[in-house]
């Protein structure tokens, strides 16, 4: 989680405070009330104090830290994790993307192909999509009846408040944006050449069910997010904003851990390269 005092913490979500989609504006900038420019210069930063966190992360072997992405189709998961890891040692991190089962997937429990990808000690995983399309494309499209998929609510909060107890670090993303957004970004795919392979017609049927996807997800982000592994909304409207936001609230949370270098086992100053 962000300090207590950080602007960042008008993204979290709190027990206290019900989410209601419909009230959180994806274009808002408030944490950060630059322009595009100026943003990109403060991204920048970002990066850089993010690659030496990774490395302190990495050498040191105690810590995992896993980050998790949802949001609607073009919500921009693959270029999050592409802008704000850009600098990143990827010896020490990782992504794991979760489409549609396998067949094998299909013959253990939900979480079972989750637990596989889990990070190891010094190492970042960022989830592209996750544990929690069993309690959103399942519900929506009706792929198990609500008393089967109703209670994996209970069991994801287990299995990440296990996971926190273990000492993984968890940090959820929600990439909050609008039907009007989602339909730009679309048809920017088909008129780019270069894009097209990323549009699926599937898209298109899973957009006619937004309001569906909508309550699913606010039911996630309402019974879903501890302390021990907090949702952010992120305003994603604004790319440039989404990054900033993402990557200082990764950044923040990585401060905290106080990572130090490894102490070695040896003196360096007496040894001798011959």
């Amino acid at each position: 989680m962000t300090h207590k005092k950080s602007p960042l913490n008008r993204y979290l979500v709190t027990r206290d405070k019900p989410v209601v989609l419909a009230k959180r504006d994806p274009d808002e900038t408030r944490a950060f009330p630059v322009g595009k420019g100026e943003g990109k210069h403060l991204m920048r930063k970002l990066t850089l104090r993010l690659e030496v966190l990774q490395e302190l992360l990495h050498a040191g072997q105690k810590h995992r830290f896993l980050v998790i992405f949802q949001g609607m189709d073009t919500s921009g998961k693959d270029g999050t994790i592409k802008h704000v890891f850009s600098g990143v040692d990827p010896m020490g991190v990782r992504v794991a993307a979760f489409k549609t089962p396998t067949e094998e997937e299909r013959q253990h429990d939900f979480l079972w192909r989750i637990e596989k990808e889990l990070p190891r000690p010094g190492e970042i995983v960022l989830f592209n999509r996750s544990h929690y399309e069993d309690v959103l494309i399942v519900r929506v499209d009706g792929l198990a009846p609500e008393e089967e998929w109703s209670k994996r609510y209970d069991l994801i909060n287990e299995f990440e408040k296990r996971l926190a107890g273990e000492g993984v670090t968890i940090l959820k993303f929600f990439l909050n944006i609008d039907p009007v957004e989602q339909k730009e970004r679309l048809q920017s795919r088909l008129d780019d050449p270069t894009k097209r392979w990323k549009f699926s017609p599937d898209d298109l049927q899973d957009r006619k069910l937004w309001p569906q996807y909508i309550q699913a997800y606010q039911d996630v982000l309402n019974r879903t997010s501890f302390p021990w592994a907090p949702w952010y909304i992120v305003p994603a409207n604004r790319k440039w904003y989404r990054n900033l936001v993402v990557s200082a609230v990764i950044v923040e949370t990585l401060e905290r851990l106080s990572l130090k270098y490894p102490k070695l086992p040896f003196d360096p100053r007496k040894v001798e390269i011959e």
